[in-house]
């Protein structure tokens, strides 16, 4: 992992400290996502896409064939 994934990964990722929507068992009502909210999960979801693109780099990196040395 690369520093510029750790940074990435630090801003658009799921942080406890900013849910604000934690349930209570009194809370009955339906729960309506803001376009904060909606956004704050597409970007979530585009990190999380744009990691596993690159752990697949790195996987195809370390397990293709060598090429043949000229002869």
């Amino acid at each position: 992992m690369d520093q510029d994934m750790k940074a990435g990964a630090n801003d658009l990722r799921y942080n406890p400290g900013r849910d604000s929507t934690s349930m209570q068992k009194k809370d009955t009502r339906k729960t309506r996502l803001s376009l904060k909210q909606i956004n704050e999960l597409r970007k979530s979801s585009e990190q999380h896409i744009l990691e596993q693109e690159k752990e697949l780099e790195f996987v195809e990196q370390m397990y293709k064939t060598p090429a043949a040395p000229p002869a």
